[in-house]
């Protein structure tokens, strides 16, 4: 069923909606929220919660892409519930070093929230992001968006862990200059 089709399912509300979301999107919202829980238990709860979150917020929404707005709120539950977990230890989690990596990056918060609605943020990193080699892109998006680990990047692209690592650091260095020449930090 496609997208749209669904999301019509959602508008009437019927319970239909949930049932072909699931079906066509269980292995993609499983393995975002498993990236960041590193349990499959912990996984399939945070799923379920952003399918609740789905169905609570379409409408008023309405996304076109509902891959992509299902997957932004597993991974926001998912981070959520990271952050729950791991309030009281801190330890060198993947997540963890993934975000750590791009400290050096992002802006403050102080600085970013004195932006106009973010936008100017937005369309630079967009703006970025597709001036990046499709191989870098996919290297970078699998790191930072969907917080694979290095040594899953490698196998996943056919790369090795050190080529991975070394065109992480190389994107790293192109965004902050980017950012730096924007203004942004």
């Amino acid at each position: 069923m496609e997208d749209k089709q669904i999301v019509d399912l959602f508008y009437e509300r019927s319970e239909e909606a949930l049932t072909h979301m699931q079906n066509k999107y269980k292995r993609y919202a499983g393995s975002i929220a498993y990236n960041i829980l590193n349990n499959v238990e912990d996984a399939k709860e945070c799923v379920n919660s952003a399918y609740y979150k789905v169905w609570n917020s379409i409408p008023p929404h309405k996304p076109e892409n509902l891959a992509t707005y299902l997957g932004k709120i597993v991974r926001n539950t998912a981070l959520d519930m990271f952050e729950k977990f791991n309030a009281k230890k801190r330890g060198g989690s993947s997540v963890e070093l993934a975000l750590e990596e791009l400290s050096d990056c992002i802006p403050s918060v102080e600085k970013v929230e004195g932006l106009v609605d973010d936008i100017v943020l937005k369309d630079i990193l967009n703006q970025f992001l597709s001036e990046l080699p499709v191989d870098n892109r996919k290297v970078f998006v699998k790191r930072y968006w969907y917080l694979c680990s290095i040594k899953d990047i490698a196998k996943q692209c056919g790369l090795s862990e050190s080529k991975v690592k070394m065109t992480l650091l190389r994107t790293r260095e192109k965004l902050k200059t980017t950012l730096q020449n924007g203004e942004i930090i």
